[in-house]
C-alpha cells in the first residue's frame, strides 16, 4: 500500500527508527480513492469501493453503530433483550451454545452503559439509542465515540495487516490486529474485541478462510447479518 516516498516529510507514514511504523502501512493514496475519508460518516459505512455505502440500504436515521445494532432488535421497539440477542446469533448461523453464552455476555457488557438512568436492568436490556455508550477500547475506531464509521480507520485495517491479500484478512492477520489494538490493561477490551471478531470469522469467512473487506463493512453497518439470516434461510 506505501507509495514513494512525499515530498513533504510532514506527509511520511514510516518512521526510520519506528518498526511497527513500517510493519503496520497505512495508505497514503485514501484521499484520491475516497471523497474526505478522514470525514466520520453518520449514516453509512464508505470505503473506495462503496463511497455512498451500502446500494439501497435506508439508514433510517440511525448511526453506523445503532444500524450494526438495531438487527439483533428483533421486534423493531429500540431494546435488545438476552433473548432476542440469542435470535440473531441463530439467525446468522452461531450455533445454540455459542448464541446461548454470547446472549448472556453481549447483554450482560453492553446493557448497564446503555440504560436511560443509573438503575440497572434485571433483564439486561440494551437500549439501542445509548448504543454508542457501550463503546469499548482495544478496538479498531473504525466506530467513533458517536457511533459514526471513520473509513479512514476501517481502511487501515487492511493496509496495516492485510499483508496476504490486500482487500482481506487470514485468521493470523486477525489476531495480528487483535493484539495490535490492544489497550494497556484493558482486559475487558481486549476480550470483548477478541469475542466480535472471532465470533465475525466463524460466520462469515470465505471458502478460502479468508475474511473479506466487504464482508467486514457489512458487518459494521448490519447489512452483513441480513445477508446471513437470508442466505440460512434459503439454504
Amino acid at each position: 500500500m506505501a507509495s514513494s516516498s512525499p515530498a513533504d516529510p510532514s506527509l511520511e507514514t514510516e518512521a526510520p527508527h519506528a518498526a511497527v511504523t513500517r510493519e503496520r502501512r497505512l495508505n497514503p493514496d485514501l484521499q484520491e480513492q475516497l471523497t474526505k475519508p478522514y470525514l466520520a460518516r453518520a449514516l453509512a459505512a464508505v470505503d473506495p469501493s462503496h463511497p455512498q455505502g451500502t446500494r439501497g440500504r435506508d439508514p433510517r436515521g440511525m448511526s453506523v453503530l445503532q444500524q450494526h445494532a438495531t438487527f439483533f432488535d428483533r421486534n423493531g421497539d429500540g431494546i435488545i433483550y438476552p433473548w432476542e440477542t440469542f435470535q440473531g446469533l441463530r439467525a446468522i448461523g452461531c450455533g445454540y451454545p455459542v448464541s446461548f453464552l454470547g446472549s448472556i455476555l453481549i447483554n450482560l457488557v453492553l446493557s448497564y452503559p446503555t440504560q436511560p438512568g443509573w438503575i440497572p436492568s434485571p433483564l439486561l436490556s440494551i437500549h439501542i439509542k445509548n448504543i454508542h455508550k457501550g463503546k469499548h477500547g482495544s478496538d479498531s475506531e473504525a466506530y467513533d465515540t458517536e457511533g459514526r464509521f471513520d473509513p479512514s480507520k476501517f481502511d487501515a485495517i487492511f493496509s496495516k495487516y492485510g499483508l496476504t491479500h490486500p482487500n482481506a484478512l487470514t485468521k493470523d492477520e486477525l489476531m495480528s490486529m487483535l493484539k495490535g489494538n490492544r489497550n494497556m490493561y484493558d482486559f475487558l477490551g481486549w476480550v470483548t474485541a477478541a469475542g466480535e471478531w472471532l465470533l465475525l470469522y466463524s460466520v462469515a469467512r470465505d471458502k478460502d478462510d479468508l475474511l473479506q473487506r466487504d464482508t467486514v463493512r457489512g458487518a459494521f453497518d448490519g447489512s452483513l447479518f441480513e445477508r446471513l439470516q437470508d442466505n440460512k434461510k434459503s439454504s
